[in-house]
């Protein structure tokens, strides 16, 4: 299975433990994964990641494809999102190809492989060896790195970010459908 290299997971999430309307606090996962939780999440995942101020490209990317909608609906969804850093680090020009319409079908692709239908939160992740993607694929779930986990091969950075409806983890790679 492809991957591409997304400090942007990192950088999207990790910008954003203060999501401007959920209480966040941070710690560890049994997975070993940094945590963020919420107990009173009032915003959905789009204004999540768009109030983490660091997802500017995943928003675009999502609203290009015509998901977003989709994402504000009740769900619940878990998504595996990459960062603005995450998608900079893509080779030059990806992003802005991936945005043009005549590759609509194939950005619909790779961010619907970023989407499970349902919450499933890191302790319930730790028990899976896949995940069936709203995209059609399963993406492996995988023991990673200080006891972490990885999904296609990215590593899972930041956990648990509660939404309305749903929740958010971040990953350091852009995951790949199989072709």
């Amino acid at each position: 299975m492809r991957t591409l290299p997304l400090a942007l997971l990192v950088a999207l999430v990790g910008c954003g433990s203060s999501d401007g309307g959920t209480n966040s606090s941070s710690g560890s996962t049994s997975s070993g994964s940094e945590s963020s939780s919420s107990t009173t999440a009032s915003a959905d995942i789009v204004d999540t990641a768009v109030a983490a101020g660091s997802f500017n490209t995943l928003v675009a990317a999502v609203q290009a494809a015509g998901l977003e909608d989709t994402l504000r609906s009740d769900g619940p969804f878990t998504v595996f999102a990459p960062t603005d850093a995450a998608f900079a680090a893509l080779p030059e020009g990806t992003v802005e190809s991936l945005l043009l319409p005549e590759n609509h079908d194939q950005l619909v692709a790779i961010l619907t492989y970023h989407v499970v239908a349902g919450r499933v939160m890191a302790a319930d992740a730790a028990t899976l060896t896949s995940a069936p993607t709203v995209n059609g694929e399963s993406a492996p779930i995988a023991p990673g790195a200080n006891g972490g986990l990885t999904i296609g091969g990215a590593n899972i950075v930041q956990t648990d970010i509660v939404t309305s409806n749903g929740v958010i983890h971040v990953i350091d790679a852009v995951i790949m459908p199989p072709s």
